[in-house]
């Protein structure tokens, strides 16, 4: 776990940069993240879809993400990817684990670029949170007639009475994890993406190993809470090992496990600052999603402060999401240094072009794809 000698970006450059420059409100000034150019600060949000087969992407995703780059956002990023089959949250999840995935995988990179967005991948595990139903078809564990497969995690414990109740992983097969993340990598990077997030949040594996309340281990993986951040440390080093200094890399973190005893917004700011010393680039603040009986208030904004409290005292540029849906409170956001990016989910399934018709309730000219400039008021 040595740090790389290439640092991520200070984050006032990250977030100061073009104000003195660009006449644009803050949700729509460009954000610079190491070779790359973000349009504006909107970026659409991982969002399983649970309509692959065998991991591959079809032309449900290739619509999904290429009509929100139309939409005018800056950022595209797919849905958890998992990197090996076992890592898959149900049988219909995407996957980037055969080289077979990338032809698919590749058309929806080049489609979004095309657009004029930066085409991104989320690389995932599900842990012990696999082998389930996917929402619409039930809950829990599916049945061994639906391909019910072993799960694995830091400690032999499920995440609830009707999940599957997982395997400790092995110290070497830490290590095999480890590199089917860095060959996850390799195959998006064949297919043209251009920013790799990390998922170590909402429960699943790198997000178990984090927190105490799933981490039980009594090695070099378990106990302190550097220990405990071992193994996403690792998983960064080993992407970073290929990934062009150009390209940034995000992880997507839970920020707090909501529940006595695991994670806190404290917590978090440390791992950010180890992050950071390991060239990650910028910190996806989410909450939640290894205790299945946590209570989360939730209200709009309420996971900016996370957001807003790593940025500051980790000093990384962050991107806020949770309820996040009015054009003026994405605006505030990025305006009073909140976050450096907002990343949207449900809001963009409303509507795809939502960034378009935010500039217009903001009074700001945005540029329209040629196919639509009738349309635009």
């Amino acid at each position: 776990m040595h740090a790389l000698p290439k640092a991520s970006s200070k984050i006032a450059l990250a977030s100061e940069q073009h104000e003195n420059n660009s006449h644009a409100i803050p949700l729509f000034r460009p954000l610079s993240l190491r070779g790359v150019t973000l349009r504006n600060r909107i970026a659409v949000a991982p969002m399983c879809e649970y309509s692959s087969m065998d991991g591959f992407a079809t032309d449900w995703h290739l619509v999904h993400l290429g009509s929100r780059a139309v939409g005018g956002a800056a950022l595209v990023m797919t849905e958890a990817c998992a990197v090996e089959a076992r890592g898959r949250i149900s049988p219909q999840d995407l996957g980037i684990y055969r080289d077979e995935h990338i032809e698919m995988l590749s058309r929806i990179a080049r489609f979004v670029k095309e657009q004029g967005a930066v085409p991104a991948i989320q690389l995932a595990h599900a842990g012990r949170k696999a082998s389930t139903y996917r929402p619409w078809s039930g809950s829990g564990e599916i049945s061994r007639e639906e391909g019910r497969w072993e799960t694995i995690a830091p400690s032999a414990e499920r995440f609830s009475a009707n999940y599957p109740l997982p395997r400790a992983l092995t110290h070497a097969e830490i290590g095999e994890v480890v590199q089917r993340f860095q060959d996850a990598t390799r195959r998006a990077l064949t297919a043209g993406f251009e920013v790799i997030e990390i998922h170590a949040a909402h429960g699943y594996l790198l997000h178990e190993f984090l927190s105490p309340l799933s981490n039980h281990r009594d090695d070099e993986y378990g106990g302190p809470l550097l220990n405990r951040m071992r193994m996403l440390l690792e998983v960064v080093d080993t992407i970073r090992q290929v990934v062009s200094d150009e390209l940034p890399l995000f992880v997507r973190i839970s920020a707090s496990d909501w529940t006595d005893g695991g994670l806190t917004i404290s917590d978090s700011v440390e791992i950010a600052r180890e992050l950071k010393k390991h060239g990650v680039d910028l910190v996806d603040s989410s909450s939640g999603g290894n205790v299945a009986a946590a209570r989360i208030p939730q209200s709009p904004g309420y996971q900016v402060p996370f957001a807003e409290r790593i940025r500051r005292e980790a000093e990384i540029a962050t991107g806020a999401v949770g309820l996040i849906t009015e054009p003026q409170q994405a605006d505030d956001i990025i305006r009073n240094h909140q976050a450096d990016l907002v990343i949207l989910a449900r809001e963009l399934l409303r509507d795809p072009y939502w960034p378009l018709h935010a500039a217009h309730a903001l009074n700001h000219d945005i540029t329209w794809p040629p196919q639509y400039v009738r349309a635009k008021l």
